[in-house]
């Protein structure tokens, strides 16, 4: 297996260019392409220990959506949307230079996918929705806007991750190397010895307006035009993604399959065997069907 590897690809907004950082593991000449794509302020390392497990079998790429991680910062905070992630992620899949990808998506990153897969002729061969689906819950958002707009500073990397672990406490039970591996990723020195979170404020600009109205995101008509193979998997415990939308999505659309996973919340982040075998198991007996 070859080392995981850091790269950049050019993207453009209305305002001009920006890079998107990602990193990409496994044999770079496999034609068999996982991509996997990150929550509203998480970045693409959040899916090392899955990466680095299936890049046996997939060159997996983990991009870090603009506003986040390594990736450049939009210089107009209104584009912070999907049609401009899935732009994004357009000009990803050309510079793999591969005719279809499987498509692996937490939260924001499930529902850039399911805007490229309704799409004609989309790129996407097989897609998993982690803990997203196209009803999203106004309480949920509004549990979501309380932190995004006003990120804290910390005095140590330890303070920030007990931050960290307040925030996303519903990832579930892990571990403290865990912890600050999900913490790491996510910070960054700032001024006067101190550190930030690594995104962008500006990404609550829009999030603000979609979720001001107190009404819950409806994405069905995005989902029923979706084709490919699909799996949905749910936190029990997740305030985002409720049973009865996941019974929903098993009649409409892509009628899609499910897994719940317990002890879970938003979101499941594929960092012990049990979640892997769950993505790894999936695609392997969806590839006999797509």
């Amino acid at each position: 297996m070859t080392a995981m590897r850091q790269k950049f690809v050019q993207c453009l907004s209305p305002a001009g260019f920006h890079k998107m950082a990602y990193v990409e593991w496994g044999d770079p000449a496999n034609a068999r392409v996982l991509v996997c794509v990150h929550g509203l302020t998480r970045c693409g390392r959040d899916f090392d220990y899955l990466a680095e497990r299936l890049a046996d079998r997939y060159r997996v790429v983990c991009p870090d959506v603009v506003g986040r991680g390594m990736s450049d910062w939009l210089r107009d905070p209104h584009h912070y949307a999907i049609p401009q992630y899935a732009q994004d992620m357009v000009a990803l899949i050309a510079r793999l230079d591969v005719e279809q990808v499987d498509w692996l998506g937490t939260s924001m990153g499930g529902i850039i996918g399911m805007a490229l897969a309704a799409q004609p002729g989309t790129p996407i061969a097989r897609l998993i929705l982690n803990d997203v689906g196209p009803s999203i819950p106004a309480a949920a958002l509004a549990r979501i806007g309380e932190y995004l707009a006003t990120p804290p500073d910390f005095a140590s990397p330890q303070e920030a991750e007990a931050y960290i672990r307040v925030i996303a406490a519903p990832f579930g039970p892990l571990t403290d190397a865990q912890w600050r591996h999900l913490t790491q990723h996510v910070i960054k020195a700032g001024p006067n010895g101190r550190f930030q979170l690594r995104y962008d404020p500006g990404i609550a600009v829009p999030y603000a307006v979609a979720a001001r109205d107190g009404q819950d995101i409806d994405l069905w008509p995005l989902f029923d035009a979706i084709r490919c193979p699909t799996l949905v998997i749910r936190g029990a415990n997740s305030d985002l993604l409720t049973r009865e939308t996941v019974a929903a999505m098993h009649e409409r659309g892509p009628r899609a399959e499910s897994v719940e996973i317990p002890e879970v919340g938003h979101a499941p982040m594929f960092l012990d065997d049990a979640q892997v075998a769950i993505v790894r198991d999936w695609l392997e007996g969806a590839g006999s069907r797509g």
